[in-house]
């Protein structure tokens, strides 16, 4: 019987090989990785530091005993250089690989910061345990970091490395940080409440370079003014994955194009996770992602369904201001209603009917996100 192939061993990839086994034990699953598919979870990445944890402490299985735990066969180090629908098979660099369907969780890479300097090659970027061991590696002994980019993995980074006693620098290009979750008031707020704890904030700037400076390295900005630090993260944004599939002939835009079911653009191929865009939406959060493995594992082992998403809030791992985002994606001519609450700030959008549309909860309001939840539209 030839396997389902899951081509990824993060929470896509693995989430997907569980919710199938609660429903199927017989068909043979193969999951093939680039890397030695240790299982973690990615969201605690960002708030390790301050919990004492170290990069070892976070890998809760090796793929060994996930795949001897599920029933299922894991090939790590083992990259897939190309896909043949026609024949359902794919090529790796030890041969072809035939499969009854192909799952893509391939998830997505860092973006290039494109910055000149005979130090930029020194950046780091964080995407999975291995670039976070590396990176704690590195930050030992060091006390200065830089972080480019103020959405949602830079400013976690930034709450998390100052909880721990660094000193952060964070150069963000827009008015007010995590712009695509925050409205303008809220991300106003955050920016005081962290800046009163030590976070140094550069706003409405970008880097432009990165030079050595001795031990250090001086990031140049693009109004001239220079930084110096140990240490240059890089968390400007993710790209989804999408070259595999594109080659192979699949639809692609932001991600790789897939209906309610999951399906791909060609017969017996599928995407979830970060690579996939479901219906025009691309969405890196962990109760998206489950969603689909949820729905793809039901749908494999024959059942009949369709992916819905409820609304699905997010929470931003930000201690120093614990924040809560649901709904509408704030646009500037939007006009959201801000509050001071006891102990927190809660914004809301409203449509024309007085019907709910979106949130943002800091501090304490943040208790109030199962009610306000229940008032917003599905998202899907």
């Amino acid at each position: 019987m030839e396997p389902i192939i899951i081509v990824g061993s993060g929470m896509a990839g693995y989430g997907l090989a569980r919710e199938f086994r609660k429903r199927n034990s017989e068909q043979p699953v193969t999951i093939l990785t680039a890397d030695d598919g240790a299982v973690y979870s990615k969201p605690l990445l960002s708030t390790a530091l301050a919990q004492g944890q170290v990069a070892d402490q976070l890998q809760q299985h090796t793929a060994e005993a996930l795949a001897g735990q599920l029933g299922v066969q894991i090939r790590t180090q083992t990259r897939v250089e190309r896909i043949d629908t026609g024949s359902r098979q794919v090529q790796v660099d030890g041969g072809c690989l035939s499969y009854r369907h192909l799952v893509l969780a391939l998830g997505a890479d860092p973006v290039d910061p494109g910055l000149a300097g005979d130090a930029a090659d020194r950046v780091m970027s964080v995407n999975d345990l291995q670039d976070y061991r590396r990176f704690r590696n590195r930050l030992q002994g060091k006390r200065r970091v830089v972080i480019l980019g103020g959405g949602l993995i830079g400013c976690e980074f930034a709450n998390d490395l100052i909880l721990a006693g660094y000193e952060v620098d964070l150069v963000h290009p827009r008015e007010w940080p995590l712009e695509r979750l925050l409205p303008p008031a809220l991300g106003r707020v955050f920016v005081d409440q962290t800046r009163e704890r030590g976070l140094n904030w550069h706003l409405q700037r970008k880097a432009r370079a990165v030079w050595h400076a001795g031990d250090d390295v001086r990031v140049e900005l693009d109004n001239g003014d220079s930084l110096t630090a140990d240490l240059v993260l890089s968390a400007i944004g993710l790209r989804p994955r999408t070259n595999l599939a594109q080659d192979a002939g699949l639809q692609v835009a932001r991600g790789i194009v897939v209906d309610r079911r999951l399906n791909a653009s060609v017969p017996a191929v599928s995407a979830i996770g970060d690579c996939a865009e479901v219906d025009g939406l691309v969405l890196p959060f962990v109760q998206p992602l489950l969603a689909q493995a949820r729905t793809l594992a039901a749908l494999l082992a024959g059942e009949d369904t369709v992916l819905a998403y409820p609304a699905m809030p997010v929470t931003i791992k930000t201690p120093i201001l614990p924040l809560v985002v649901g709904g509408a994606t704030p646009e500037p001519a939007q006009n959201w209603q801000t509050d001071t609450v006891e102990g927190g700030w809660r914004s809301c959008l409203y449509a024309a009917d007085g019907s709910l549309q979106g949130f943002a909860l800091a501090g304490a309001a943040t208790r109030e996100r199962a009610t306000l939840s229940r008032l917003l539209s599905p998202l899907l």
